[in-house]
């Protein structure tokens, strides 16, 4: 639709998509009274203002971008050819929406949410219970609080990917894949058990909507495998400087190679944390704090016992300086772990058990050294968040604890031999 200047006033879907929210909603209107209402939310509704017996009315016809700019249009059209018959459009919805409910009274007893707590009671049996209400809050906040009051068998594969956009939108990435995986699980819970016929998650995958990313495929264990891995680390019988930095990379996940050419200089016992300069980090576009639990200080003390000079805490065999960078992994093989697990391994079991209970997803990310490519930002973001940052990793500690006391009938993952001497004296 061209106005008396010449100038469109049609909406495009590129209008659509890049139209942000504001303190207030407000319009921004297409042709024939058809118009999107962007919320203050965030949420985009199509509505059509027409006039029917005299009188002006206001027809919605769906939520964007479930319903498309072009989707909108053909609705629109339909709803004017409904006036031309004689009849009023929101008066034929309303009769349609009675006679759909009258049919489909078996649906209605089956809301989103009802076969979501029934497949919830039976997933959580096995659950840890802290891990249980992290899931809880997960399920009720991001998934039901958008699908939960919909009928299971008239949700459609487009409105799970608004689910999980929205997600992302937050940062979340890793959440909204799990928020797909979550959703499918309980649609297959429901056509197992005669709630519904369709999975529609099942219809796409995460990557056909979310944005990719970045991954290494490094081989790591399950969640559940790592008990045995920490006993297995405990009772190694290669060398206790091999076995210690085993046990200092699975408390700190650092890279391989940022933990081997770690120094003693860097180590700041009075803050209880480790600065690593931004020349030994993947990148080098910023430094890297990695703060220290009580048990990953315990471990430096056990390395100072048995260091070689006062640099490298990780001290090398005959011409290498500090350790090789093959010396975790082939230690891993020898445990039976070949194929299996690798040193960088660790960093992908913790940044999934945390995520799981429930720490921001972006102190996890920046206690991983993920972050901005920019220099700027990455350079301003290194240091944020240092104290929930400094909770996440002793817990981190007292959970690898836990596990340990799963894996053998011992009190601490931490037990060291021979016992600890006086710290960097």
């Amino acid at each position: 639709m061209i106005c008396a200047r010449g100038i469109s006033v049609s909406l495009t879907d590129l209008k659509v998509r890049n139209a942000k929210r504001r303190e207030k909603p407000y319009k921004l209107f297409d042709e024939h009274g058809l118009h999107l209402l962007v919320m203050p939310s965030g949420g985009k509704l199509w509505r059509w203002k027409y006039r029917f017996g005299g009188s002006e009315k206001l027809l919605a016809l769906g939520a964007y971008p479930v319903i498309s700019l072009a989707a909108a249009r053909t609705l629109q059209t339909d709803a004017r050819r409904t006036m031309a018959d004689g009849r009023d459009p929101s008066a034929d919805k309303k009769k349609k929406k009675n006679q759909t409910e009258t049919t489909s009274d078996a649906k209605a007893l089956n809301p989103f949410k009802d076969v979501a707590w029934q497949w919830f009671e039976k997933w959580k049996a096995d659950k840890d219970q802290k891990y249980v209400l992290n899931a809880e809050v997960r399920l009720n906040e991001g998934i039901l609080s958008m699908i939960g009051e919909r009928p299971i068998d008239e949700i459609q594969a487009p409105e799970i990917v608004q689910l999980i956009c929205a997600i992302e939108s937050r940062g979340a990435s890793d959440v909204a894949r799990r928020a797909h995986q979550t959703t499918s699980q309980i649609f297959r819970f429901g056509i197992a058990h005669g709630l519904c016929r369709q999975n529609p998650s099942a219809m796409f995958k995460p990557s056909d909507v979310l944005k990719k990313v970045k991954s290494e495929n490094f081989s790591r264990i399950d969640a559940d495998e790592l008990p045995q891995l920490l006993k297995d680390i405990e009772y190694y019988s290669g060398s206790p400087l091999t076995r210690l930095a085993l046990k200092l990379m699975a408390l700190t996940f650092l890279r391989t190679s940022e933990l081997i050419k770690g120094e003693w200089s860097e180590i700041n016992l009075k803050k209880s944390r480790w600065d690593l300069p931004k020349e030994k980090m993947k990148g080098g576009k910023r430094p890297h704090i990695v703060p220290m639990s009580r048990q990953s200080i315990e471990v430096l003390e056990q390395l100072w016992i048995y260091r070689k000079n006062d640099r490298w805490i990780l001290p090398g065999e005959r011409a290498n300086p500090c350790m090789s960078n093959n010396t975790i992994l082939k230690a891993l093989e020898r445990m039976g772990y070949k194929g299996k697990m690798t040193g960088h391994g660790f960093r992908g079991v913790a940044s999934t058990v945390l995520h799981e209970n429930g720490f921001a997803h972006e102190h996890i990310e920046l206690q991983l050294a993920h972050g901005p490519s920019d220099d700027v930002s990455a350079a301003y973001n290194y240091a944020k968040y240092l104290e929930p940052r400094q909770k996440l990793m002793q817990w981190w500690a007292d959970h690898l604890d836990k596990l340990l006391e799963e894996g053998k009938s011992s009190s601490s993952i931490l037990a060291m031999r021979p016992p600890v001497g006086a710290a960097f004296s």
